[in-house]
């Protein structure tokens, strides 16, 4: 008899988890109100970006097939996902809202659930678009993004982002060695006034290799410094020589002195991690930008989630201001999110701040706010 009466209560607690009528109206309420502002900010977006990037299509004679596949229809993932946390966060102020305007909320409450009830329906319509933002984020997205870049650099980026020449181009290659050369050419791939330097473990210089040009040489796969010069020193003393070829084994190819710092936006996640390892051989500075994004593809599902809390737990309640005010407070706590991530991208970029702390330091931030909004909702 007991056996019986525990399995019925285990029947029933199951019972009460899974998605009812009522849950179902919310997540259709959610993903469609979702949808709706996506697709109504997507098309005023492309509507201002044609408008302010017309002049260059046509004076740069941009095809109309490459403007609508090569451009927008890669433009339009960049952007969506970009700004889905701020989509999704006025989605659930809105509808939730106007539930709460129709007292919806308050007939749903007084009807048995409870308030923490409530929110699943709402988190499990969050996990869902988390789940579709990470996979596009790290499958899709780098490939639209390649090609939206390409696009940019051959009919709207101005003829000094596409020079083939490039100016004092310093760069670390392997841990204390430095690289620099006056001037790199992007169709020769070869470079004007080479210099290598490397350093010991106090920052004394070991040795120093002068060229007046070095070329990448595509058969050996290897980059060769033409008329050089060679300075070495140690406990020994000082040795000299020079001559006129010399191969070089630089971790470096031809196409890493030329990379914007959009590159990173058009890697895979497993390119990514491969990359980072590259330049963590390298002992290049460059692998903060990486990091970063390394981090941030993982940390941003959660704005999903926290957005999702802040917003239910806000727009729960009739106030005076109505649905409105709500919407105003709803994207000023968004944009302030956006800007959060900005400041603590740049504080690890231009300081010592660690990519992963810079990354999840505003989720940690809004995950307390999310806490302190959800306690004082009405229940």
């Amino acid at each position: 008899m007991e056996g019986r009466d525990s399995s019925e209560n285990i029947r029933k607690s199951l019972k009460k988890l899974l998605p009812g009528i009522l849950d179902w109206y919310i997540i259709r309420q959610f993903l469609g109100t979702f949808l709706f502002s996506l697709v109504l900010i997507l098309g005023i977006a492309v509507i201002f970006d044609f408008s302010e990037k017309i002049d260059d299509f046509i004076q740069k004679q941009a095809p109309t097939h490459a403007i609508i596949f090569d451009y927008y229809l890669n433009f339009i993932p960049y952007f969506a996902t970009l700004f889905a946390p701020m989509f999704v966060f006025i989605s659930v102020i809105f509808f939730t809202s106007r539930m709460a305007v129709n007292t919806e909320i308050i007939a749903i409450l007084n009807g048995g659930m409870s308030f923490r009830r409530l929110m699943v329906p709402y988190l499990i319509s969050a996990a869902f678009i988390a789940f579709c933002a990470f996979l596009l984020q790290n499958s899709l997205l780098p490939h639209a993004n390649a090609a939206r870049l390409d696009f940019e650099e051959k009919y709207y980026r101005s003829s000094d982002f596409r020079r083939v020449n490039v100016s004092s181009v310093h760069r670390q290659v392997y841990p204390n060695v430095y690289i620099y050369m006056e001037q790199y050419n992007r169709i020769s791939q070869s470079g004007r006034n080479f210099s290598m330097e490397k350093f010991n473990d106090q920052g004394m210089l070991e040795s120093k290799l002068t060229a007046n040009m070095i070329r990448w040489d595509s058969t050996t796969g290897k980059w060769g410094a033409w008329w050089y010069y060679i300075r070495e020193t140690d406990s020994l003393g000082e040795r000299i020589s020079s001559g006129r070829r010399i191969d070089t084994v630089l971790n470096v190819g031809p196409d890493d002195f030329t990379r914007s710092p959009e590159f990173v936006f058009t890697m895979t996640n497993s390119e990514l991690l491969d990359y980072i390892q590259v330049l963590k051989a390298q002992g290049s500075d460059e692998i903060k930008l990486y990091l970063n994004e390394k981090h941030r593809r993982y940390s941003s599902p959660f704005a999903f989630f926290i957005l999702t809390i802040i917003g239910v737990s806000l727009s729960s309640r009739k106030i005076k201001g109505g649905i409105g005010m709500q919407i105003g407070i709803g994207l000023v706590l968004t944009f302030s999110y956006i800007l959060f991530m900005q400041f603590s991208s740049q504080f690890s970029l231009k300081g010592d701040l660690n990519p992963a702390l810079a990354m999840w330091i505003p989720n940690i931030i809004y995950t307390f706010i999310a806490a302190g909004v959800y306690y004082t909702a009405p229940k």
